[in-house]
């Protein structure tokens, strides 16, 4: 479809007061928004002037993100064609092998409208499957090689470390054998993977790697979502993919396009989601590779000036303003879905897009800070019109979106006057964890305010909770295992060892990942390896470690060894999520507080009738330990000091437990009376309820 060069930005859009609308949800359940209805009003108006004049009312939203099928080369009835979008261009060349590297006449694309869209048409012998080939652009006073900006294959040469596009026509498209995959249904548990360092090899792992080698291993912990980090083509390794240039090329460092489908059809048949991670926050500022100064102009499709520059990142600032910038984002998010299949998306770097401070060095302690100037309201409008479009072409489709401000309404759905993710990351979580950790003794914390922080969220919207991330496991940072062990990790993790850092490493583990499980909103995450306590950070190859891929991978041997403790990590971080699926824990109400005494070290929380106790003393165990319960008989469940945990086997299993009363007082309180190991929780089920 042709682009027009419109500004999308109407000059004063209609202020309705339907209350019909659907802001009319969110205004009720959040009362703090009631004075900024007239903006929310404004913004909600923007977004759907804004989609009326995208589709000028005559076709739909996915078929206006259908960029992909237009730009870049196909092959179409016995010929080729190839176009572009290059406003600034005087001249473009389709130049590589079939040229021998030269321009020539026959690879000259011809200007076919104002806008600035160059197209070619060539016969079916011009080009063949693997043929390398780039545009060589030419504007006033200067010219360029560039990789096309819808290129599908992109490709390094080993030798000169060159990257080109790569002509991509196998004679035989790839068969999928699970077509018809319908997305797991909430709660998410999902389990967030780097391809290249999944792999215990020191080399970059691949796309069958990892279906062969990993995708079992996430089955068998009890996973039923991939998160895939780094996918789209990135010309830095250690940029962990967050400096994407080809938004629509899969990185060919770990295979070819088919063996990507293959991954994603074998999680697929195991049952699995698949989303990816998808970085429209910014781009890399790579001229030759990437989109930045394509045809000479800095703000094609950047915003021009010093805004057009992510100065923490050292990246490119996308003009979410332009109608060709949403073109071309909004046709991504189509593509990932039409070609891969993947199940939906992460969308990073969310905090950025929104302010025009990018979060940097914000407290977002005022609702005033969601609805002044410092928002960027088109990429609010962008990621509205995102969320539209992927919901249209998949309904199960998963999007969640990576927010560190708290902005209102991002996962509540459009038809409620939301920006329609379906659920967000509760990141201030991990933020907790390791500010406790390094810097309060276990002694010292304080149950209150562990409580708060981990419920403190907007129950209206669904949030995914995690311990740590793949932003806790990078190098210059450390993860949870390694700040409560420290360097004894590397001399005492046998089986026989005794070691008191070891043993209370492992327990307050246990208990922190199993106390932001069951207190989530609606989804849990883990990084690969963390779940078994995995030692070593990442650390990419880069010219400090002379290039080494020694930590750019992870040691399963740890985990697969007998001999070594990892094992108990890993067993418990299992069967704590299989009990989580078979208890409903997520699927129901929100946690509620029954008993918190700071003193002690004590939370008992309630779920869907379950009983969660919690003793994150690091001295005391309590014996009789009373407190109000329902009148009922209870069972242990699951209990983290079992002995194929790594605890010390203090609890019998499947022990019941009556609740007591005073007999003096007819109708007066029930009390469960327990026996609570130092640092461990006991999961106790209403007999009635089996």
């Amino acid at each position: 479809m042709p682009i027009s060069n419109e500004n999308t930005k109407p000059v004063d859009p209609v202020i309705t007061n339907d209350p019909s609308d659907g802001l009319s949800f969110l205004l009720e359940r959040d009362p703090y928004l009631k004075p900024y209805e007239r903006v929310l009003r404004h913004r909600f108006s923007y977004f759907c002037e804004l989609e009326k004049r995208l589709t000028q009312e005559r076709i739909s939203l996915p078929d206006f993100a259908a960029g992909h099928e237009y730009f870049g080369l196909h092959f179409r009835d016995n010929e080729w064609i190839f176009r572009e979008w290059a406003p600034n261009a005087i001249a473009i060349y389709m130049v590589g092998e079939m040229s021998e590297w030269r321009e020539k006449k026959a690879f000259a694309l011809e200007r076919i409208n104002p806008e600035g869209v160059w197209e070619i048409h060539l016969p079916s012998g011009a080009l063949k499957h693997g043929d390398l080939y780039r545009l060589r652009i030419h504007w006033h006073g200067g010219q360029g090689d560039r990789i096309p900006a819808y290129a599908r294959r992109v490709v390094q040469d080993p030798g000169t470390l060159i990257f080109n596009a790569q002509v991509w026509f196998p004679p035989f498209p790839y068969r999928w054998e699970c077509p018809d995959f319908q997305c797991v249904p909430a709660p998410l548990f999902i389990y967030e993977a780097h391809v290249g360092m999944a792999q215990e090899e020191e080399k970059i792992g691949s796309f069958r790697d990892f279906s062969e080698k990993i995708l079992p291993r996430i089955v068998r912990a009890g996973y039923d979502t991939i998160q895939l980090m780094a996918i789209p083509e990135h010309p830095y390794y250690g940029s962990f993919g967050y400096h994407v240039s080809n938004f629509f090329a899969a990185s060919s460092r770990f295979g070819t396009p088919e063996e990507l489908k293959g991954l994603v059809d074998r999680a697929h048949q195991f049952g699995l989601n698949v989303i990816m991670d998808l970085v429209h926050s910014h781009a890399a500022r790579n001229e030759v590779e990437g989109l930045s100064r394509f045809d000479g102009t800095l703000y094609q499709y950047f915003h021009d000036g010093p805004r057009g520059f992510h100065s923490a990142w050292d990246s490119r600032c996308f003009d979410y303003g332009k109608f060709q910038v949403l073109h071309f984002l909004l046709s991504n998010c189509r593509f990932w879905l039409d070609e891969y299949r993947f199940d939906g998306f992460r969308f990073d770097g969310i905090t950025s897009m929104l302010y025009h401070h990018h979060g940097l060095g914000e407290a977002f302690t005022h609702y005033e800070k969601y609805f002044n100037s410092s928002v960027d309201e088109d990429a609010l409008a962008y990621l509205y019109l995102a969320n539209r479009v992927i919901h249209d072409v998949r309904p199960d489709a998963v999007t969640i979106a990576e927010d560190i401000s708290g902005m209102p309404g991002l996962a509540a759905p459009v038809s409620k006057g939301g920006i329609g993710f379906n659920y967000r990351f509760a990141m201030g979580i991990p933020d907790y964890w390791i500010r406790i950790v390094k810097h309060v003794s276990d002694e010292h914390w304080h149950m209150g305010e562990m409580w708060y922080e981990l419920t403190n969220r907007r129950n209206e919207e669904k949030t995914i909770s995690y311990a740590e991330s793949h932003d806790q496991s990078l190098v210059g940072d450390q993860t949870l295992i390694f700040r409560l062990i420290g360097s004894d990790m590397y001399e005492y993790m046998r089986v026989s060892d005794e070691n008191l850092r070891i043993d209370r490493g492992i327990a307050l583990h246990k208990l922190i990942r199993f106390i932001t499980l069951i207190t989530a909103g609606n989804g849990y995450l883990n990084f690969m390896g963390n779940e078994f306590g995995h030692p070593e950070w990442i650390d990419f190859p880069r010219e400090g470690n002379r290039w080494s891929l020694h930590y750019a991978r992870r040691q399963w041997h740890l985990v697969d060894d007998p001999n070594l403790k990892y094992q108990f990590l890993a067993n418990f971080d299992r069967d704590m999520i299989e009990m989580a699926k078979r208890s409903k824990i997520l699927e129901c109400s929100q946690p509620n507080l029954l008993y918190e005494y700071n003193d002690d070290k004590v939370l008992v929380i309630e779920r869907n009738r379950f009983l969660f106790v919690f003793n994150f003393h690091p001295t005391r165990s309590h014996v009789n330990y009373r407190f109000e319960a329902s009148p009922e008989t209870y069972r242990v469940v699951f209990d983290s000091d079992n002995l194929k945990y790594g605890g010390h086997g203090r609890l019998a299993p499947h022990q019941c437990h009556r609740t007591l009363s005073d007999p003096s007082e007819d109708g007066g309180p029930h009390y469960l009376s327990l026996y609570l190991p130092t640092r461990t929780v006991m999961v106790l089920s209403p007999v009635s309820k089996a």
